[in-house]
Formats: structure tokens, C-alpha cells, sequence
């Protein structure tokens, strides 16, 4: 049943530009951005970031943080007690005078965008959501049973706040990674397994590598068939691809986003062998062990300090820590490792590409990865590497290496809100 917010009988498709919701619901929290971008926008980079902000804690006393465009925080606190009161906060404080001047009313958010962790195999674009999309996504629980259920939520959230009338749409971190060819995506398993239970490599950050993708063919003039890249997006989660003609043709991470690279909690790649070892070691059910790789590994579990690479790095340097050093080598091993890997996988590549908190913001990390990586022709400026950060956008490789390093901010929102209006609009995708 819809609540007091209705909408009016206006035509939202024929909005120009249309204002986006952007939402990225979690368990106990919502993330959103409102975005104003059209089809003309998408094509001039012109979109306008009118809001963004956090709700956490949700079920509680939240913590609201709330910004428009690029002004102060507004912090804040109260009582959420579900992902619907967390939407309908941020449409009440859109409408009101504190926030974005573009919006007056409820009708002038023209569409939903989400973000959708798993499609599984049924999508290899976003869609614009509806009974059968929705059916879907429940079918693709049991492949990432802590998002999908939190993603749906957020949708019938919306549904509930806005009414049935306003067009959603889903957009998958998988999405991106249906391009990979069998032999990338299957494990030499059983292959009835596969058949049975669709078991194979999916990937995810799929949005981010995609977007930076883009970015760099748009930097350096190229066609998408032209863009052969490998792109790292290094976070508290942390994946890479290999790009090749614009298509994703290998990923890190598999059937969840616990294989590959070494992550803030999550240990990446390990010996199969290792889940039962220490299950009969440590008296810990399979379930148990899988948790510990994933919230007590990685980055935390070789330190025992922290996840937080900005912490780890201090610690080493006013310390010498010897643990904090030890994780963050062999963090930075492990980006190096897949590098030379995805470049045999793919037939070589013009430019590696760091994205993401870490990628984006960490020149020692970048250097430590880049270091031995003269023989590929990588040839890294060091001088360029140090001032990118704070939103750097570019090359940070000499102009004789023949294999080029870029940093390129990833912007997962903004290509949500631009994917959602191609959606709206009937617009084909070409990812």
C-alpha cells in the first residue's frame, strides 16, 4: 500500500534532464545519490550531482549523513526502524528546503537506480525492473544470500514510497563479467555440477571496472573495440579484469566475491584443502570457516591490527611493524601476480589502471604494485604517482613505457543513474 507521497500523473520519460535516486541498500544500511543526467548529459559528461548521503544502523538509532551537491554534511540522528523509513527519510529531506534545489515534490525524482550484487546468469545488461526481473533476482539468492535479499528490499521499498508508477531499474556488479568465455568461467569441477547448480566464476565490481574502462577510452580517444586495459579496483574489497576490445574476458573474484586478490577481511585465493583443515582443527562448522575468510582474513588477519591499508601503512612506517608490513606485501604481491596473469590471459594490454579507495588515493601501494614490472615495460613516474590522489584523473606512467599506468576515479553511482535512464528511455546498452 502506497503512503502519503503521490505521485503526479506527469509523464517522468519526458523529463529533461531526469533526476536519478541512486539507491545501494545493505542490511542495516542505505546509500543514495541523486544524479540529474539525460541522454544529452551522458554524451557532453555534463550530469549534476544534486545529493548524496549514508544512513547506517539501521533497525535503531541511525546515524544520517546527508550532503547536497558539494556542500557540508548535515549529521544527524533517528529512529529507522526498516529500509522503507531509511528511503522515505531521504525523500522527505529531498523535498524539504535543506535539500537539493531540484527537488520540490515527490515528482521530480523521474526514476529509481539500483544496485544489484547478483544476476547470475539471467542478466548481462541492466534492466528495467519489473515482476518477472524482480522473480529473478530472488532466483540468484542463494548465490549472494547476504546482498540479494538486502537489493530487494530496497526495491519494494521504493515501490512502497514512490508507488508502482515510477520506473526501476536494476544494475548488476555481475553484469559486466557475462562476456567471459567458458573457459574462463568454468572450474574443473564436476561438470554436471555447473549444469545442476550453475557453479562458475561471475565476477563483481563489475559497474566500477566498466565505468573506468570507459573513462580511459574516453582520455585517450579510442574506440570500445580499442580498449585493451587491465583494470584493478582496490578497496575493502579488492578485484581486477582483463579487458580486451572493450569486453570483460577474465575476473578475480568467482562464484562470490571471496576469490582472487587479497582484500581488506577476506583472504582471496587459498587451498581448497584449507576450509576443512581448519575446521577440524579449530572444531569450526564449514559455515564458520567460510566467515573467517571472509570478516577475519586478508588485510586484518596477517596484521591482526587492521583492515584499513591508511592504518597499516603509518603503522610500518612510525613502527616498522613487522606484521603490517608483512600484509601489506603481500597484498601488493598478489595485485602483481594477477597483473602479469591477466596480461597472458588476455594477449597483452596498453595501460593498467588503478581504481577504488586504495587505488585511487595510494601512491605507496601503487609503487609497491608497479615495482618489478619494468620488464613488461611499465615504467612508472614517480613524481606523477605522488600528486594522484584527492580525485586525480590520468596517466601516472612515463611517456616511453609501453605499458601505461593510469589512475581513474571510479564512479559506480553516476553509471547507475546513467544505465537506469538508458532503461527508462528504451535505449540500447553497450557495455
Amino acid at each position: 500500500m502506497e503512503n502519503d507521497f503521490v505521485r503526479d500523473s506527469k509523464d517522468s520519460q519526458d523529463q529533461n534532464p531526469m533526476n536519478i535516486l541512486v539507491l545501494n541498500c545493505g542490511s542495516s544500511s542505505v546509500k543514495f545519490q541523486i544524479i540529474a543526467t539525460d541522454l544529452e548529459t551522458i554524451a557532453s559528461n555534463a550530469d549534476q550531482r544534486l545529493a548524496r548521503g549514508t544512513i547506517e544502523r539501521i533497525g535503531g538509532e541511525a546515524i544520517v549523513s546527508l550532503q547536497v551537491d558539494s556542500g557540508e554534511k548535515q549529521l544527524s540522528t533517528a529512529t529507522l526502524r526498516d529500509t522503507r523509513s531509511a528511503v522515505e527519510s531521504i525523500l522527505h529531506w529531498a523535498c524539504s528546503d535543506e535539500g537539493p534545489a531540484q527537488i520540490k515534490s515527490v515528482a521530480d525524482i523521474h526514476a529509481v537506480g539500483h544496485r544489484v550484487v547478483h544476476g547470475g546468469e539471467h542478466f548481462k545488461q541492466s534492466v528495467k525492473i519489473d515482476e518477472q526481473v524482480l522473480r529473478a533476482i530472488e532466483d540468484c539468492i542463494e548465490l549472494a544470500p547476504l546482498h540479494n535479499p538486502t537489493n530487494i528490499r530496497g526495491i519494494q521499498a521504493a515501490r512502497d514510497v514512490f508507488g508502482s508508477g515510477l520506473p526501476q531499474v536494476a544494475v548488476f556488479d555481475t553484469a559486466f563479467h557475462q562476456t567471459l568465455p567458458e573457459h574462463s568461467y568454468l572450474y574443473a569441477i564436476p561438470y554436471q555440477l555447473y549444469r545442476r547448480y550453475r557453479i562458475r566464476r561471475y565476477g563483481f565490481h563489475g559497474t566500477s571496472h566498466r565505468y573506468v574502462a570507459y573513462r580511459y577510452r574516453q582520455l585517450e580517444k579510442l574506440t570500445r573495440e580499442q580498449t585493451n586495459v587491465i583494470t584493478i579496483h582496490l578497496g575493502n574489497g579488492c578485484s581486477i579484469a582483463g579487458i580486451r576490445g572493450g569486453n570483460s574476458q577474465d575476473t578475480s573474484m568467482g562464484l562470490t566475491p571471496l576469490e582472487g586478490l587479497v582484500m581488506g577481511t577476506r583472504s582471496g585465493d587459498i587451498d581448497p584443502a584449507i576450509v576443512d583443515f581448519i575446521s577440524v582443527k579449530e572444531g569450526l562448522s564449514s559455515r564458520e570457516v567460510e566467515t573467517l575468510l571472509n570478516k577475519q582474513s586478508g588485510l586484518l588477519g596477517i596484521s591482526g591490527l587492521t583492515h584499513d591499508m591508511r592504518e597499516l601503512l603509518a603503522e610500518e612506517n612510525e613502527n616498522n611493524d613487522r606484521r603490517a608490513h608483512l600484509a601489506i606485501e603481500v597484498f601488493c604481491y598478489r595485485v602483481r601476480k594477477y597483473i602479469g596473469a591477466f596480461l597472458a590471459a588476455t594477449g597483452g594490454a596498453d595501460a593498467v589502471i588503478f581504481t577504488g579507495g586504495i587505488g585511487e588515493n595510494s601512491s605507496a601501494v601503487r609503487s609497491r604494485i608497479c615495482l618489478g614490472l619494468e620488464w613488461m615495460g611499465l615504467k612508472l613516474n614517480e613524481s606523477l604517482n605522488a600528486r594522484a590522489e584527492n580525485g586525480f584523473e590520468g596517466k601516472i606512467s612515463n611517456d616511453d613505457s609501453r605499458l601505461a599506468a593510469y589512475v581513474i576515479p571510479t564512479d559506480e553511482e553516476l553509471l547507475i543513474a546513467r544505465d537506469t535512464v538508458r532503461c527508462v528511455k528504451g535505449v540500447t546498452q553497450r557495455y
